[in-house]
């Protein structure tokens, strides 16, 4: 797991092909804002959050956010549990999103 500042989740997240941008917050979280292609999995919900996880693709790379950085670093360290090497967190999460997001 990576703990990447917003620049630098930005930047690598522009440049790689083979990125999955995964919101690990709550249902009413996510429906206030989210920021765009990313994926839903509530890791408050953590027998659904790992089985949608062992379904993933250990082959991709794993950009992950919650709403200030906490949650979704927990989600990188079980991804990175069940074989998945490549999860970066956003450090400081949707909070200090600086990008676009959908409404």
């Amino acid at each position: 797991m990576a703990d990447l500042t917003q620049e630098q989740w930005q930047e690598q997240l522009k440049n790689d092909d083979n990125a999955v941008i995964i919101d690990v917050r709550t249902d009413a979280e996510f429906e206030e804002g989210y920021i765009p292609g990313a994926i839903q999995i509530d890791i408050f919900n953590g027998a659904e959050f790992l089985q949608r996880a062992k379904q993933l693709d250990p082959q991709k790379n794993y950009y992950v956010y919650c709403r200030s950085g906490g949650r979704s670093g927990q989600a990188c360290m079980l991804l990175n549990s069940i074989g998945i090497h490549n999860a970066y967190n956003l450090k400081g999460g949707i909070m200090e999103w600086q990008g676009e997001t959908i409404e």
